[in-house]
């Protein structure tokens, strides 16, 4: 296994390229408990091949990646492999944005953007759906869920999204176009960070624990098991585990824009 920077003397590029090849999929290495890059001899030839095709033929990046993916060359990752860092570094790197573009326009820095994409940061649903926002997506996007619209889903079949560790969201039904429900476990102590807003309405049912929201800076409530809340959407609102055990909540956002 080879680490990043034997990766790039060898075939010739700087570290940097490198990782913009990683973003748009032409290469998956695998990663240490530190979380550094290993790569293989297979990804070596497979970059050198690339690198070819770029100076014999004069294609960018992203239409290598393309064309080997034609050839069969390159098989793209699993999607639900990805953490939510790795999908906003293909839409940034897809629109050709810096980090401090994109740092400038969410009001998050730019090292904890960088540490996101990386995946050695995780992030509040408050924030990620602020850097949704500004890619014009949604924390449903997050889920990869386009091609798959089964009509029962058990289980150990849900699509699962941990925004940090104190907060993981399961996707009970999707493919369809009026109705989002989850499965919410917050932990003590989690919760969504700082207040988000989005279009459409919610409704929330609390299964087993505590539950705490704020809707703008006029309502609080303490919900228990067996309550029941909804609101529009648009109001700003935030929300945390008060309790000392793991709270389930039955969340349904309609339409599908969180």
């Amino acid at each position: 296994m080879l680490l990043i920077s034997e990766v790039a003397r060898r075939v010739g590029i700087s570290s940097s390229a490198l990782r913009a090849w990683e973003a748009l999929g032409l290469v998956s290495p695998q990663r240490t408990q530190s979380r550094y890059r290993l790569f293989t001899e297979s990804d070596v030839r497979l970059l050198q091949r690339a690198i070819f095709l770029r100076r014999a033929r004069g294609l960018n990046p992203a239409a290598i990646v393309h064309v080997l993916k034609r050839q069969g060359v390159v098989t793209a990752p699993a999607e639900n492999s990805l953490h939510p860092g790795q999908r906003f570094r293909r839409l940034r790197t897809r629109r050709g944005l810096s980090l401090a573009q994109v740092a400038r326009a969410t009001g998050v820095s730019v090292g904890f953007l960088s540490a996101l994409e990386r995946g050695q940061m995780r992030s509040s649903i408050a924030t990620l759906r602020r850097i949704a926002r500004f890619y014009r997506t949604n924390i449903l996007s997050l889920f990869e869920t386009a091609g798959d619209n089964p009509r029962l889903v058990r289980p150990n079949q849900r699509k699962v999204l941990e925004t940090t560790p104190d907060v993981r969201m399961e996707l009970l039904a999707w493919g369809n176009t009026a109705m989002e429900p989850h499965l919410f476990r917050i932990k003590p102590g989690g919760g969504s960070g700082e207040s988000y807003s989005h279009e459409g309405e919610e409704f929330l049912h609390v299964l087993r624990g505590d539950f705490e929201i704020w809707l703008d800076t006029k309502e609080h409530y303490h919900l228990k098991p067996g309550d029941s809340l909804y609101f529009e959407s648009s109001t700003p609102h935030r929300w945390k585990n008060p309790g000392r055990k793991e709270t389930w909540l039955l969340w349904i956002n309609t339409p599908p824009t969180f």
